[in-house]
């Protein structure tokens, strides 16, 4: 029986009042795409270091470079309470940012990383993996899996404890999260097989299935899609998952590929997985790949807490205080840290909860 997921869609009265002060276009996605991304990152650093004031007093932070397999390398930063003493060995939340794999800085994740890193008492490292369109597939994704075998290098001189790595992400960062947890489960990355295991993962508004293989996925699985749905959602639009695809260039990538078609693991390939959080959006074309493998997860009786922010799009983060769902994606992200370092049990049901 085809799943039906649309009762999680439509608009909420809070959003449609932010929506009226918005421009009505996204991206323009006839710029040069380095030149847009030069622009959107210059925004996002800006409101990132004016938020970063507040929380810069209550956090050491350091930065680092990883040295990746092809001999180049990446930025990384760490953020630690100064509550916190020195010796003690914390918890790991490794951050990947969201950004299509076109946008992100080490910067732009500064105010949220170092909020994380204070309601969770964690030390939180966030990784700069590389962007297209000079890096296409699957560069982000060995970037990622490089950086977590450089932490389990590093821990002694971060301060962490190797057996309490947490392992998450936004949108893109998502992905890489996602796939990185999943291949390490299924010794697929001679990087990381042999490190110890995550202890979780957090995926927020994740994108978990190619746009080029999706109707042989998961739109097998559904009565109707949610890119169907939402195509013409705000801020993440079908056109601009389009555009975002196109500069990965991974092509028709194979339906049981791990690092695109994340989705489409089998009960028997996902069970073993660590607590996983999910946060979903439901005005997202993103939407139902989020809830199908959150599905699969709890009925293979992998610990996972679900939370759907009904009536908001993708990435709506960025609008703060002007809604209510910021601070439930915030409290999804920090209490779920906690929550899968708690060594929750499995209850092998699908729920959904609704903040």
């Amino acid at each position: 029986m085809a799943l039906d997921f649309s009762q999680y869609g439509g608009p909420s009265e809070e959003w449609l009042a932010v929506e009226k002060t918005l421009p009505a276009s996204t991206h323009d996605l006839t710029m040069d795409p380095v030149v847009l991304r030069t622009a959107v990152n210059a925004e996002r650093q800006s409101k990132a270091a004016e938020a970063m004031k507040l929380f810069a007093p209550h956090v050491h932070v350091k930065d680092y470079s990883i040295p990746t397999r092809d001999g180049s390398t990446i930025e990384a930063r760490t953020y630690r309470s100064v509550k916190k003493d020195m010796a003690e060995r914390l918890p790991v939340y490794m951050y990947l940012h969201g950004g299509g794999f076109l946008f992100g800085t080490l910067g732009s994740e500064d105010p949220l990383c170092a909020q994380t890193a204070i309601n969770t008492g964690t030390v939180v490292l966030n990784v700069n993996y590389r962007h297209t369109p000079e890096h296409s597939f699957p560069t982000a994704w060995y970037d990622s899996q490089d950086a977590l075998a450089w932490l389990h290098s590093n821990m002694d001189a971060i301060g962490g404890d190797a057996s309490k790595v947490v392992v998450g992400g936004v949108s893109a960062g998502a992905q890489l999260a996602a796939s990185l947890t999943l291949e390490q489960h299924l010794g697929k990355s001679e990087v990381t097989k042999d490190l110890p295991k995550l202890a979780g993962q957090i995926l927020i508004i994740p994108p978990l299935a190619a746009m080029t293989t999706y109707d042989q996925g998961p739109g097998k699985k559904l009565k109707s899609s949610s890119y169907t749905e939402n195509e013409h959602a705000p801020i993440l639009p079908k056109k601009i998952v389009e555009f975002f695809t196109s500069l990965l260039k991974a092509g028709h990538p194979d339906l049981k590929d791990t690092k695109l078609n994340i989705v489409n693991a089998t009960e028997e390939e996902v069970k073993g997985l660590p607590p996983t959080v999910f946060g979903i959006a439901g005005l997202d074309p993103l939407r139902d790949e989020g809830l199908l493998y959150a599905k699969l997860l709890s009925e293979a009786n992998v610990p996972t807490e679900t939370t759907l922010f009904k009536g908001v799009p993708h990435g709506h983060r960025r609008f703060g205080k002007a809604l209510k769902a910021s601070e439930h994606w915030d409290n999804c992200v920090d209490e779920g840290i906690l929550w899968v370092l708690s060594k929750p049990k499995a209850t092998g049901k699908f729920e959904v909860k609704l903040p």
